[in-house]
């Protein structure tokens, strides 16, 4: 019978690392905490082998060096579920993703049971075991944690690892365990998980709706925000929430006075960053002025290509008994309809490539 072991001090994880060596795969999964800070604050590392669950107090131990080091093991497959919060969290401790990384969720959709399938889902379908959600919001930064919550931790790995075995037969059996490869490959580039200030103006929806004078200087404004909550280490909206710097960026405030009058800066913001707000509105712009964002309204002949589009892309998938979405989702078939072949997106590459991109292509190069 399996046990979950609670490690909380430097020792008793040297120990746990030290019954993982050589094992083939484990299973891992993350506990934490994203409120009141920019980077996810980590308070627990599940991990399991097949046999026993171990639960991490990474808030008590300081130094989770030696277990990132084991994570980083390219010998070991990490197992995760739906794996890119988790992965997240690793890339901004460390600079580097647990390697190589098997994604049960991808598996999953890979294999025709669902899309995006959550965890709790994956387990009753396969395991027949009716996951209880009543501990799920749990405060995982309070300490101690009852058994129950500890517990409750622990299953997610346990679980995960009843699943990984017969998913990875299921996937090689398929011939589909290289497309999840593939895929893999990309969720352990640190760089997924990066938002550079210069590139954080694409985060922002309705930016179209902007002159492109507001576009530049919401983008300008996105950057300096993206900066700030990353020195600090707080999420974005406490800097500058959205609607008022698309306000700011439409009225475009020349003095402290027109600043407050807008009414959209709480005082402690206006006090803090009413100076430099100012300053980058009154910044000059760059000449000729180019457009971020497009009005995302399409012509009724753009319309009948996207649909085109849309069609084929079903048809694939049809085929092959997967989701759409997995195949193309509907933002990379309107990137495909604006920028054709040269579109930078995952259906023109790889494993996509082959089942459905030369398709979207040829969809893409009939006449109107």
């Amino acid at each position: 019978m399996s046990q979950t072991h609670w490690i909380d001090t430097p020792a008793g994880l040297a120990a746990a690392i030290a019954r993982w060596q050589g094992r083939a795969w484990l299973t891992v999964d993350t506990e934490f905490l994203r409120i009141d800070t920019y980077r996810p604050k980590l308070c627990l590392v599940q991990i399991g082998d097949g046999q026993d669950a171990w639960v991490i107090d990474a808030i008590a131990i300081a130094d989770l060096g030696p277990l990132f080091e084991r994570l980083n093991d390219p010998a070991t497959i990490k197992v995760f579920h739906a794996a890119s919060q988790d992965l997240e969290i690793f890339s901004q401790l460390t600079g580097r993703c647990p390697a190589p990384v098997y994604d049960t969720q991808l598996a999953a959709s890979l294999l025709g049971l669902g899309d995006q399938l959550g965890y709790a889902g994956l387990v009753e379908k396969r395991l027949g075991i009716v996951i209880d959600k009543s501990l799920s919001r749990t405060d995982w930064s309070r300490r101690p944690l009852s058994q129950a919550e500890i517990d409750y931790a622990a299953a997610d790995v346990t679980h995960l690892a009843t699943l990984y075995p017969p998913l990875h037969e299921a996937l090689v059996a398929a011939g589909r365990e290289p497309w999840l490869l593939e895929d893999a490959r990309r969720m352990e580039d640190p760089a997924t998980y990066e938002t550079r200030p210069e590139d954080a103006w694409k985060r922002l929806r309705g930016l179209a709706r902007l002159a492109p004078v507001g576009q530049q200087l919401a983008a300008r404004l996105a950057a300096w925000r993206e900066t700030e909550a990353q020195l600090r280490n707080r999420p974005r909206g406490w800097i500058l929430d959205d609607e008022a710097l698309y306000r700011l960026a439409e009225r475009r405030p020349r003095n402290p006075e027109e600043l407050a009058a807008l009414k959209v800066l709480p005082p402690k913001t206006l006090e803090r960053h009413g100076s430099r707000l100012l300053a980058l509105l009154a910044e000059p712009l760059p000449e000729p002025l180019p457009v971020l964002a497009q009005d995302e309204r399409l012509a009724p002949e753009q319309k009948r290509r996207l649909q085109r589009l849309q069609d084929a892309c079903r048809k694939a998938a049809e085929a092959l008994q997967l989701p759409p979405g997995l195949l193309a989702p509907r933002a990379e078939l309107e990137a495909l309809l604006f920028l054709g072949a040269s579109a930078p997106v995952r259906v023109l590459s790889g494993w996509r490539r082959a089942v459905v991109g030369e398709s979207l292509l040829q969809a893409l190069a009939e006449p109107a």
